[in-house]
């Protein structure tokens, strides 16, 4: 019988053949295009996934019969390394394209073969070795005094070669540590720096949404996040509940930005007053998908609060313009006392009042007894 060897590549379990179907793999991709009749023009690139969310792009120069799922040996510097092949034929361009690497900067080796159970087993023993590897490269990086993090330890597929993921806040020099890396482990050293959401796309996880995390599923690219786009989404800035599990914003809050940006370019201004016969309203709180805005009598609380569309609203201005005044606005009133404004919290934020209104109650119990205190002051003064 023939043996089977089987290793854990951090995204899944591969064999010789292909991937196990019941894992999980990081940043899938789905061929569409699969069906699709072949022609003489198809692209000879393939891509390739490693070790979690690495990824690279190589030619099938010799022509081999790849296909998803597919255990390959690829060329590396030095010597070769192993991967599954994630994506065959036309689309391998626009992954590319989509991913923004420059063709004329990336050097795109070639597919050496079909890997061998004997190429499993040295790469099952090399990536054996990775989890006691970065223990002790986190053990000699603090011996030394530098400020930075070993997040991960990937070897290549023939063993000779380690890449060493790190996080840091800033520069740091290695170049000591690399040389007590390459004595102790005797393999070539390579360091890259990621930051904290390349670390929690890596080691994967599932978001409080209950899906599993954008960063290790199918997000390759990080843009900035910033309160701002909270803000506009009428978020209540909570930072344990905006943080995810990189200690940094959601990256999902920029998910929705360009729409209520088109919807709050169709408002009226925040600083433009309405005008009508009984009072002057001022802007108060807006929905942009909604299209509602409400307005306040005055300009720094919120009084006689009323809710009116957008359309009413820009009518409203009109009219002022001309010189003419409604007889009110004729929308929702609320309250008019100060209340707690809905944020429409998709975050799970808990009520932040609750403890003013413990101090409110505190503050009249003080007031009562303070004026008992003087009325018997004022009886024994008497007396």
């Amino acid at each position: 019988m023939e043996e089977t060897f089987v290793i854990d590549n951090g995204s899944c379990q591969i064999s010789r053949k292909s991937c196990n179907r019941n894992s999980h793999h990081m940043l899938p991709v789905v061929d569409w295009m699969s069906d699709v009749p072949k022609t003489l023009d198809e692209s000879d690139l393939v891509e390739v996934q490693f070790k979690n969310t690495r990824k690279g792009y190589y030619h099938n120069a010799e022509h081999l019969p790849l296909e998803k799922g597919s255990v390959i040996i690829v060329e590396a510097n030095p010597g070769c390394d192993m991967g599954e092949v994630t994506l065959t034929g036309r689309l391998v361009a626009t992954q590319i394209k989509k991913n923004r690497i420059n063709t004329e900067r990336y050097e795109i080796r070639n597919v050496i073969r079909l890997a061998t159970d004997a190429d499993l087993q040295r790469a099952a023993e090399a990536h054996a070795k990775e989890q006691d590897t970065m223990i002790q490269a986190r053990q000699l990086a603090k011996s030394l005094g530098l400020e930075m993090k070993i997040g991960d330890v990937e070897y290549q597929g023939d063993g000779t070669k380690a890449i060493f993921y790190y996080i840091a806040e800033g520069r740091v020099d290695f170049r000591q540590l690399i040389k007590v890396y390459a004595e102790t482990f005797r393999v070539r050293i390579e360091m890259k720096q990621i930051g904290a959401r390349q670390e929690a796309g890596r080691i994967g996880g599932t978001g409080p949404c209950g899906r599993e995390l954008c960063c290790s599923t199918w997000m390759t690219q990080f843009t900035s996040v910033g309160t701002n786009a909270a803000r506009l989404q009428n978020i209540s800035l909570n930072p344990q509940k905006l943080a995810g599990q990189c200690a940094k914003l959601k990256c999902c809050l920029n998910y929705e930005v360009p729409v209520y940006e088109e919807a709050v370019k169709k408002l009226p201004l925040r600083h433009q007053t309405l005008e009508t016969k009984d009072a002057t309203y001022y802007f108060f709180s807006s929905d942009p998908i909604k299209g509602e805005i409400t307005y306040s009598t005055d300009s720094h609380r919120p009084m006689n609060l009323q809710t009116i569309s957008a359309k009413m609203a820009r009518d409203i201005i009109e009219m002022n313009c001309r010189g003419e005044k409604p007889i009110s606005l004729g929308g929702k009133q609320s309250s008019s006392e100060l209340i707690e404004i809905d944020y429409q919290n998709v975050v799970g934020q808990d009520d932040l009042t609750r403890f003013d209104k413990k101090k409110n109650n505190r503050n009249r119990n003080n007031n009562g007894r303070r004026r008992d205190n003087h009325s018997r002051n004022q009886q024994s003064n008497k007396a």
